[in-house]
């Protein structure tokens, strides 16, 4: 039996185990993992508290791991468009499963990865697709036109960066809230406005825009001082479960919980090779020091993702 390592998070540690290398079933390729991003869910899943937040059943381990960029090895009956051998990137969206893209082989469904981006690093490929999925979905739920004003909390993180380049060139006027060392980078994503983390963000962005924000993508969960920055029924996306206010003023509150879509991929994609998001990468560890990977994580102060190279 031909085995490989699996990263898993068990008791509140990450640990690496030795398991058979699966195989690819109907709908599905297997990815020869060549880079995975770190993401905060890897934290909560290490940690063993997602049962606590509704979103998974309590288990001896989870596997880690959402983001992947590789080169496919074996291609499943019935898929078409993917060969063995061709580069691609993608996104595994399920809590439970008992190994994911932590690890040197991983089994996706066809419609979860898409062609890698052309002129990029695995590296910095495997950085984009929980990110950019989670802000094109978020902006989706916002629903606003072209013109109309967003608030995006976290505005320098990995999410709100993407959050405010996306949005921008979807030609939404941006607040971006950050701190303030990153006046600079926020509105060269494409920020209109900026205000300081500390200041009094309703006051501050109804300043900015009379009547207050179209809508916001809290990105930083900072809750009720956000919704207050927002107009009466414009719209509120939080991007954690149990993070949504109440819909005060009627607006209207949703909740992003982010899907794997190669549709989406496909064009994050096209925009990453035509030099249109920031490719941020805060660093690389082996497998084998995912521990540390994952410690460091957890220290925060990133700016950009973290990467596992097995």
């Amino acid at each position: 039996m031909t085995t490989m390592r699996a990263l898993i998070g068990r008791e509140g540690k990450v640990e690496i185990v030795e398991v058979a290398v699966p195989e690819a079933g109907a709908g599905q390729v297997r990815v020869k993992v060549a880079a995975a991003a770190v993401q905060p869910v890897d934290l909560f899943s290490a940690s063993g508290t997602l049962p606590d937040f509704k979103v998974a059943d309590p288990q001896e381990a989870y596997g880690l791991g959402w983001d992947v960029a590789g080169v496919i090895d074996q291609v499943g009956p019935g898929v078409t468009g993917f060969a063995a051998g061709q580069p691609v990137f993608g996104l595994a969206d399920r809590l439970m499963l008992p190994h994911k893209v932590h690890a040197e082989y991983v089994i996706l469904d066809a419609g979860e990865v898409a062609a890698a981006p052309e002129g990029i690093s695995p590296v910095e490929a495997a950085t984009l697709p929980l990110n950019t999925l989670t802000a094109i979905q978020a902006l989706d739920l916002a629903g606003l036109a072209a013109g109309q004003s967003l608030l995006v909390t976290g505005a320098a993180g990995a999410l709100g960066g993407y959050l405010v380049e996306i949005a921008a060139a979807r030609g939404l006027r941006v607040v971006g809230l950050a701190g303030a060392g990153d006046e600079g980078a926020v509105r060269g994503f494409g920020a209109e406005w900026f205000v300081p983390r500390g200041a009094d963000l309703a006051a501050a962005v109804r300043a900015a825009v009379p009547g207050g924000v179209d809508g916001v993508v809290d990105a930083a969960i900072v809750g009720l001082a956000a919704l207050d920055s927002v107009r009466g029924g414009g719209a509120f996306v939080a991007v954690a479960a149990g993070a949504a206010p109440v819909p005060l003023r009627g607006i209207r509150v949703t909740t992003v919980y982010v899907r794997s879509d190669a549709g989406q991929l496909a064009q994050v994609a096209r925009w990453a090779a035509a030099g249109r998001l920031a490719l941020r990468v805060a660093g690389t560890y082996p497998l084998e020091q995912a521990a540390d990977a994952y410690a460091r994580l957890g220290a925060g102060g990133l700016r950009g993702r973290l990467v596992l190279t097995p």
